[in-house]
């Protein structure tokens, strides 16, 4: 999946249910009728965790919310997948976290209690001990004795060696993208053996062709490599009587009921595929689901689950986790269908290359859609788009769905306030354009991301794949050529021509000016002092801005400004700004096109990773005024279904959950399914 990911700090400036099972009790808060929605739950550390609601869901009929509760219910079964593939001791950490969290007789007003209770929660939202966005470890804020009388006390087992590991440098990155340090050495994702280098994963692919080239499978996507008692490298497959077994088998369970009440043959064919990949872990299989799910466009229910993303393999091979069930926002839908309409047009109207353009751009959909549940790598962090499938042939052949995620997207916006915006904005015209266009300039970029930027170019024949030939470079380029897309078509007359926009120019000018500013300033509260930029979206928002700044130099097309102390930056020249993207998304194509490693590691590498200390430090410093953290994240609405005497669902009710412990800890209990070691 191609996922536009938003901490929810920028989102008013740029922009699972998951259910208990039947017989599960949880702590949830009934909404009051005509009470305002209170969408935060707590804020801890760089942490806010939110709620978002369901709209729509009392007009769904009853089979449509048997479908969406079975979808929930697969998804959730997976959860403790992403653990694992976090990190190879994740689940023994945190059992034992969780152990002393509800077991602890001692003293819970002390200061290092409350360290405690933060760094569980961080961890919760990371799906393990790695922070879910730097990738750094998450360093407690307690001593390790404190740690070892909280170990005696609730009687929790947990060796010293990985107790240690809590408080040392040992597997400090969880993805590491820095190629000095060894890419696989120097990460601690648990996708490879220790002891095998890139060079032995490069080796073991190149010996494995698909029956068809130009139709290559996804090697490596659902498996971890290791070594066989003879020393050779092998695969352990995630499927049922697996690795991951437990937990796919209950995924195969709940997928089967929503195969029941599919709402059209298509979509209970598309799950039939889905469940036999669980079975079989057939590459050819996934294949064929992905063709058969981009098919299944009818109906007002959809999902994703399976091995996705690829972002957390620093080799681009194995896929994370994830699910997201959703239903159709049928109103935002009809408005931004319209982009897909018109994919063509703006693929012929690219600047791209003519050799790098589509000819033919197929089955491009696009939906607003109603998050109604999120689990593994979209939960409690969630992506705002989706774009889907990733196989580049896929794509080309049989196109690919978008999907906004629409009350995600609302829910950071009424959770948010303005106060960075003036801070950070150079001038009151800034300020105007943003709240009055932030909001719709945020929901066209990220379909012009998804629909158009995703979907477009194309790659020469005979070149590889990007993860092949591009390597760990892969994903921040991809990242920033979808949004390159979306930047030179967000300043074109088209989307008032198309009825998107009452005025093309001063929305593409406040979404200039959000972009610059996100991607040279404000997103730089998210790291460190001195820490260099890892994560591929905030790398691609760095190099696109920075490269733009530095070529438009000679014509003053972004200056930056010094008052009062403080930095700003100003477009000074929009047509030229939007020149500038426009030459950076054609280079950016003829790399992936032309397989071009050396230029993409110079683009990434000499714009998008270094950090301007002194910069840094001043937006650090001019950020401690605001109370909100920089990420965002949410628990999920809990289904609650109502059954007769019989066992049959009659009924079943959308309530919220009422502390982020309460679903964390329910989600372990009745959904934790995998052995503590994999």
């Amino acid at each position: 999946m191609k996922l536009l990911k938003n901490t929810g700090l920028f989102i008013a400036i740029t922009v699972s249910v998951v259910c208990n099972a039947q017989n599960v009790k949880t702590a949830t808060v009934k909404p009051t009728q005509n009470a305002p929605f209170d969408y935060v739950v707590e804020q801890f550390s760089d942490i806010k965790v939110l709620r978002y609601q369901i709209s729509g869901w009392e007009n769904l009929t009853l089979k449509e919310q048997k479908l969406v509760y079975y979808l929930t219910q697969a998804g959730t079964s997976g959860r403790d997948i992403m653990w694992d593939q976090n990190y190879k001791y994740n689940l023994k950490i945190r059992k034992a976290l969780e152990n002393i969290y509800q077991n602890y007789k001692g003293a819970r007003n002390t200061a290092d209690w409350k360290d405690f209770e933060v760094y569980l929660k961080r961890v919760w939202f990371s799906n393990g001990i790695h922070h879910h966005y730097s990738n750094d470890k998450i360093k407690p804020g307690f001593s390790l004795a404190y740690f070892n009388t909280l170990l005696i006390d609730s009687k929790t087992t947990l060796s010293p060696k990985i107790a240690e590991i809590l408080f040392n440098d040992v597997d400090s990155k969880k993805v590491n993208l820095d190629s000095s340090k060894g890419l696989l050495e120097g990460s601690a994702i648990n996708f490879y053996e220790n002891g095998i280098t890139q060079k032995d994963v490069e080796a073991f692919y190149a010996k494995k062709t698909s029956p068809d080239p130009k139709k290559p499978y996804s090697f490596g996507l659902n498996s971890k490599l290791v070594r066989n008692s003879n020393g050779e490298l092998e695969e352990k497959v995630w499927k049922s009587k697996g690795m991951y077994g437990a937990a796919i088998d209950k995924m195969i369970y709940w997928l089967e009921k929503a195969q029941t009440v599919a709402e059209n043959k298509k979509q209970a064919d598309a799950i039939a595929l889905l469940i036999s990949f669980y079975k079989t872990g057939d590459l050819k299989t996934w294949d064929d689901y992905n063709i058969a799910w981009l098919h299944a466009t009818e109906g007002n229910i959809d999902y994703i689950n399976g091995f996705i993303e690829v972002y957390n393999d620093p080799l681009g091979y194995r896929g994370s986790y994830e699910g997201i069930v959703q239903i159709k926002d049928f109103d935002m839908s009809k408005k931004m269908e319209v982009v897909s309409k018109n994919a063509q047009w703006f693929e012929d109207n690219s600047p791209l290359l003519p050799e790098h353009k589509k000819k033919n751009v197929v089955g491009v959909s696009y939906k607003t859609v109603i998050v109604a549940g999120e689990s593994g790598d979209a939960s409690p962090s969630t992506p705002i788009g989706v774009n889907l499938p990733n196989a580049d042939w896929i794509r080309a052949d049989h196109g690919s769905k978008s999907v906004s995620l629409g009350n995600i997207i609302d829910a950071y916006s009424k959770s948010g306030g303005k106060g960075r915006l003036k801070e950070f904005a150079n001038d009151e015209e800034e300020i105007k354009l943003a709240e009055k266009y932030a909001e719709l300039g945020g929901k066209l970029h990220t379909s012009l991301h998804e629909v158009v930027g995703h979907a477009s170019g194309q790659i020469n024949p005979g070149v590889g794949t990007p993860k092949e030939t591009l390597k760990n470079y892969a994903s921040t380029l991809e990242e920033g050529r979808a949004d390159l897309v979306g930047l030179y078509y967000l300043y074109n007359p088209k989307i008032q021509e198309l009825g998107l926009v009452d005025n093309w120019k001063d929305l593409g000018m406040q979404c200039y000016d959000g972009y610059i500013r996100n991607g040279l300033m404000m997103q730089l509260v998210r790291l460190e002092l001195g820490a260099n930029i890892e994560e591929a979206h905030m790398r691609n928002r760095q190099w696109v801005s920075a490269w733009a700044y530095e070529k438009g130099k000679k014509d003053n097309v972004i200056e930056k400004i010094t008052r009062n102390g403080k930095t700003y930056f100003n477009i000074t020249d929009y047509d030229k700004l939007h020149e500038l993207f426009g030459q950076l998304l054609r280079e950016v194509q003829r790399i992936k096109s032309e397989g071009d490693y050396e230029a993409g590691k110079a683009l990434v590498e000499n714009y998008g990773v270094k950090v301007d200390q002194k910069l840094h430090a001043e937006v650090l410093e001019r950020n401690k005024q605001f109370p909100d953290a920089p990420y965002s994240g949410f628990v999920n609405p809990v289904l609650v279904p109502k059954l007769n005497a019989k066992g049959e669902i009659i009924s079943i009710a959308v309530e919220q959950p009422k502390t982020f412990a309460e679903q964390m800890l329910n989600y372990s209990k009745n959904f934790g399914f995998l052995p503590s070691e994999n």
